[in-house]
C-alpha cells in the first residue's frame, strides 16, 4: 500500500492517509519521551518492538471479542488501522498502586487495588493531561453517558484479558493506558498497547519491564523491551533479524 500524506505526528508515532478514507497507516517511530516530552531520545528498533507488541495484543483482544482499530501489519513498524475520530480521554486502568497514584494518594507502592481503579485524564499536553470526573466530561461534551459506560466496561474487559494473559507469562500488569475513538457508529480501542503505555513488573523480581526503565534510568531500555517482546510474542525478534538480513542483502 502506498503511503499517503502525513495526517498527524505524535511523540512516538506518525499517522498517514491511505487511498481508503476509512483507513490510515500508523508508523511506530524510534522516539521515546517522558515527563510530558521534557525527556526524549531516539532508540534504534524501539518502534519495531512497540509495534510488535501492540499488534499481538490488538489481535488477542479481537479474538476475545474486543473491537479495536487494528486491521493488519504493513511492515514490522507500520500497521493499517481503521481511521477513528479520537476521543480526547486517557483511560488509565490501575491494578497495583504505583507512579502518580502513590504520589497523590495514601497508597504504598505495590498495594493491590480492590476494586481496580479507572482514572480518566483529559488528553491535552499543554494542560498536562488533567484528571477529569464524569461531570467535567459531560460538560465538555466529550462523550455521552452511554458512551462513557461503554468505555468503562470495555476498559475493564481489556484489563481482565491482558492481566490474565500476562500473568501466565509471570508479568504483572500494574497499570496501563487506553485510548478510544469513534468509527461510524461504534467506539473502538485505538492508539497502542505497548511497553510505552503499560506499566509491567516481572512477576518474581518486581523489576520494571516498561518505559519506567527510561524514565528513571533503571537499566538498558532496548534490552528490556526486547526481552518483553520475546515473552509476549515469542519468535518476533527472530523474524526481525531475518527481515534485516534480507533487506541488507547479507
Amino acid at each position: 500500500m502506498k503511503k499517503g500524506p502525513l495526517l498527524y505526528r505524535g511523540k512516538a508515532k506518525s499517522v498517514y492517509l491511505t487511498d481508503d478514507p476509512d483507513e490510515v497507516s500508523v508508523e511506530f517511530r524510534d522516539d521515546i519521551t517522558a515527563f510530558d516530552g521534557e525527556k526524549k531520545a531516539v532508540l534504534e528498533g524501539k518502534g519495531m518492538y512497540n509495534a510488535a507488541v501492540s499488534a499481538f495484543l490488538f489481535e488477542y483482544l479481537e479474538i476475545h471479542g474486543v473491537k479495536t482499530q487494528y486491521i493488519h501489519m504493513l511492515d514490522n513498524r507500520t500497521m493499517l488501522v481503521r481511521r477513528l475520530s479520537m476521543i480526547p480521554l486517557e483511560v488509565i486502568v490501575r491494578n497495583v498502586a504505583a507512579g502518580s497514584l502513590v504520589k497523590r494518594y495514601p497508597f504504598n507502592e505495590g498495594d493491590v487495588l480492590n476494586p481496580t481503579v479507572i482514572i480518566l485524564d483529559y488528553k491535552d499536553d499543554t494542560r498536562h493531561d488533567p484528571m477529569v470526573n464524569d461531570d467535567i466530561i459531560f460538560a465538555l461534551g466529550l462523550v455521552s453517558r452511554e458512551e462513557l459506560l461503554t468505555i468503562r466496561k470495555t476498559a475493564l474487559k481489556v484489563n481482565d484479558l491482558l492481566r490474565t494473559y500476562l500473568a501466565g507469562l509471570s508479568i504483572t500488569l500494574v497499570d496501563f493506558k487506553l485510548e478510544f475513538g469513534r468509527y461510524k457508529d461504534k467506539i473502538l480501542v485505538g492508539d497502542e498497547i505497548s511497553m510505552d503505555s503499560m506499566r509491567l513488573w516481572d512477576g518474581k523480581t518486581k523489576e520494571s519491564l516498561d518505559k519506567d526503565v527510561y524514565r528513571f534510568e533503571k537499566g538498558d531500555v532496548m534490552s528490556t523491551y526486547a526481552a518483553v517482546v520475546e515473552r509476549i510474542t515469542p519468535g518476533a525478534l527472530h523474524r526481525f533479524e531475518a527481515e534485516k538480513t534480507v533487506f541488507s542483502g547479507e
